[in-house]
């Protein structure tokens, strides 16, 4: 668990403290706002627009425009930032944030909030996935799978298109299934071909959507979970968290009850991790944030890449810098940290 210094907190400039969390996948942008009793304030919840750098000024925007309609909301000042999820580095460079993890750290920090028990969770986002096994609030395993398609999200949502159906869907389609089409999972190309004979023999949409839920359940089980004790209690997070044929299936695979997170934290754990990892930096560091604030959406940024090229590794380096006077503000990428900037 998380621990933070016990002191008393005085709210500066007369305002009230709150510490904002960002995770910025593949697929998808998450924000959250959190005060000192971990109260979610604001959220955001967003497709990527394109660039990272274009998506963060973006859902930065959104929050700011909340923030600017509820004089609740104006009450509070942002005393640290965080950044998770694959564009950690380039979110932290462009908002000012004040510390980067990664995704497994951020995960079981805000699931350990809501469950402190918790001894697995499962995590399946859009284009990734991840299964984390905790024991006595210590990380001692995880694995994650960026690589195949097949145990992720996309191969939901690819399939819903064929099938003509709103991916929202496809869980109560699931749930009404009596006979679960057996559909081959270890592959999305092989997977598409049997859906596809398996439509053409004549089977129910709903049996068919019930056997793809299977069939992700039980790739993701066998590239994630393999010499791995899940116990329980397990929590089920991610954007295919929402679905009730991926929940349903996972508890006739482990034969127990699965627990989501409810009023949409399911696909904001991330984010939350990041606000309470924030909060703990700032308490216990005593420091002043970096934070650029709301309206680093008037900031435009350029990145460029070169090759370092001073020894055999010719590093890859890549570099981010504000265009109106051409400040460094984040260098990464070399082997040994001769050109690191955080």
């Amino acid at each position: 668990m998380v621990q933070v210094n016990d002191k008393t907190h005085v709210p500066k400039d007369g305002k009230h403290d709150s510490y904002l969390g960002i995770d910025v996948g593949s697929v998808t942008l998450k924000f959250v706002l959190m005060d000192n009793d971990q109260r979610v304030l604001s959220q955001v919840f967003l497709r990527n627009q394109g660039s990272p750098i274009d998506s963060v000024k973006f859902g930065m925007a959104e929050m700011r425009s909340q923030i600017e309609k509820n004089p609740e909301l104006q009450e509070y000042a942002i005393r640290a930032c965080g950044t998770t999820g694959s564009a950690r580095y380039l979110t932290k460079a462009v908002v000012g944030g004040d510390l980067a993890k990664t995704e497994i750290i951020a995960h079981a920090v805000a699931t350990q909030s809501l469950y402190p028990d918790v001894r697995t969770i499962l995590e399946i986002g859009g284009q990734d996935s991840k299964i984390i096994i905790l024991r006595d609030g210590i990380i001692v395993d995880f694995a994650m799978n960026s690589v195949c398609a097949a145990g992720t999200g996309s191969f939901l949502d690819h399939q819903a298109t064929r099938l003509n159906i709103p991916i929202e869907d496809f869980g109560d389609y699931a749930v009404k299934s009596k006979n679960p089409a057996s559909i081959a999972g270890r592959c999305t190309v092989f997977a598409e071909s049997d859906m596809i004979h398996k439509q053409n023999s004549g089977y129910s949409k709903e049996d068919i959507i019930a056997g793809l839920c299977d069939s992700l359940v039980r790739n993701y089980l066998n590239n994630l979970s393999k010499g791995k004790d899940l116990e329980e209690p397990i929590v089920f997070q991610g954007g295919v968290s929402f679905n009730k044929g991926i929940i349903q299936a996972f508890e006739r695979h482990l034969g127990c009850k699965i627990t989501v997170p409810k009023n949409g934290l399911n696909v904001l754990m991330g984010a939350l991790g990041m606000a309470i990892l924030s909060r703990e930096y700032y308490i216990n560091n005593e420091i002043d944030t970096v934070f650029r604030g709301l309206r680093m959406t008037d900031i435009d940024f350029r990145t460029r890449t070169f090759n370092c090229g001073d020894c055999p590794n010719n590093c890859s380096i890549v570099e981010c810098s504000i265009v109106e006077n051409n400040e460094v503000i984040a260098r990464w990428g070399s082997r040994c940290g001769k050109w690191e900037v955080f």
